[in-house]
């Protein structure tokens, strides 16, 4: 997979007149050399690919990590460089672009310490962006990537169903967060022996559980917290950052009552929220754009007499936001081997309601690759 990829970056590269790729995104990285860290920018370590048209590829990444790079990098060639000494990461950087007249690179995830040292080597006249390439590529997904796409929507589907387990009246939030970290990994350990050569692949979920409940159900991104739950409370359940399977990611959502809805006027704004994802999901086929998605999902909210709403969605992939986006003015055409995430969202003062799932675009439409009940009488637990 990361060969045949790396060769098409390539080949694109001719296209374009590129002489010379700099990868700085890690998620990129990943993409065209199976290669990751868990250091990167975050602890001021720079890891950089340089793919020139012709030629040998360049993996520079520090020391520290190096026997992981060696392990997992599919390059021709790696430069190890460690922290203090000599010019770091820098040193290779000037033979590896030398002679080249149009360089691409990655201007809106290039690091800024990255993009000052590269701006002074190369000057902004010879360098142009590689993102465009690369978005385009990642658009439409291998048979290998989907095979991961549907894998991850089993470790999304076993966090849902530990979670809907969990929820209760007395409960606090974060034993929530407890169980469906520990289904998604049992699940994900399984899969990976299952279906994987990859020993190093960790199963363990990560990224803080998104869930609210009682008076916290409208803030979107909160996380579980001590608060307990209590009889007739809605509880918000997502799994957007937590579903990333052999770096895979994909977007899953539901909303829940404990034992009943004690507010009875989130019923119809439910209704609604769900309607508005069917509406989308009606739309949703290969051949139409984007931003069609999105205006059949908003025209529901709308009509129904709420505030326009934010996108529908968005494509999935090694990264947790990738193109296109089911918003207004993204008039991508919707094509087979895309994954998508897909909501449907309503919300008031005092409630939320979001559900959402997500897809692969199919020959004829489209393929779920995560699966739980939606209507309400399934939902009160």
């Amino acid at each position: 997979m990361f060969e045949a990829q790396m060769n098409t970056l390539r080949v694109e590269m001719g296209k374009k007149g590129l002489d010379v790729a700099i990868i700085t995104d890690d998620d990129n990285v990943y993409y065209l050399t199976g290669y990751y860290d868990y250091l990167h920018m975050e602890f001021g370590r720079p890891t950089l690919l340089v793919v020139p048209r012709e030629g040998a590829s360049l993996l520079i990444t520090p020391t520290i990590d190096l026997n992981t790079a060696q392990s997992k990098a599919r390059v021709d060639r790696i430069a190890a460089w460690n922290d203090g000494m000599g010019a770091e990461w820098r040193a290779e950087l000037p033979t590896a672009v030398k002679g080249a007249n149009c360089i691409g690179i990655e201007p809106n995830h290039m690091p800024a310490l990255v993009r000052s040292y590269v701006d002074d080597l190369i000057g902004a006249k010879n360098l142009t962006s590689v993102t465009p390439i690369l978005t385009g590529m990642r658009m439409i997904k291998s048979s290998q990537e989907l095979e991961l796409a549907r894998h991850a929507g089993q470790v999304a589907n076993a966090m849902m169903n530990a979670g809907r387990v969990a929820i209760g009246d007395g409960v606090p939030e974060f034993e929530v967060a407890l169980a469906t970290s520990q289904a998604g990994t049992r699940k994900a350990a399984e899969l990976l022996d299952a279906h994987y050569d990859d020993a190093d692949m960790s199963p363990n979920t990560h990224f803080l559980q998104i869930m609210a409940s009682g008076e916290t159900i409208t803030k979107t991104h909160h996380r579980a917290t001590t608060r307990v739950m209590k009889r007739g409370e809605p509880v918000f359940l997502c799994f957007c950052g937590m579903t990333n399977f052999h770096r895979f990611k994909l977007g899953f959502d539901r909303t829940f009552w404990i034992g009943e809805i004690a507010d009875r006027s989130q019923v119809a704004v439910y209704e609604v929220a769900l309607a508005s994802q069917q509406a989308a999901l009606d739309a949703l086929r290969p051949g139409v754009t984007a931003e069609s998605v999105h205006a059949a999902y908003a025209e529901v909210i709308q009509d129904a007499g709420y505030d326009y709403p934010f996108r529908c969605g968005r494509a999935t992939g090694f990264s947790f936001l990738e193109t296109p986006q089911l918003v207004t003015g993204d008039t991508t055409i919707l094509e087979p081997g895309m994954v998508l995430a897909v909501d449907g969202s309503v919300t008031v003062d005092a409630f939320r309601a979001q559900i959402g799932d997500s897809f692969i675009i199919t020959q004829d439409g489209y393929e779920p690759v995560t699966d739980h009940p939606k209507t309400i009488d399934h939902l009160v637990l």
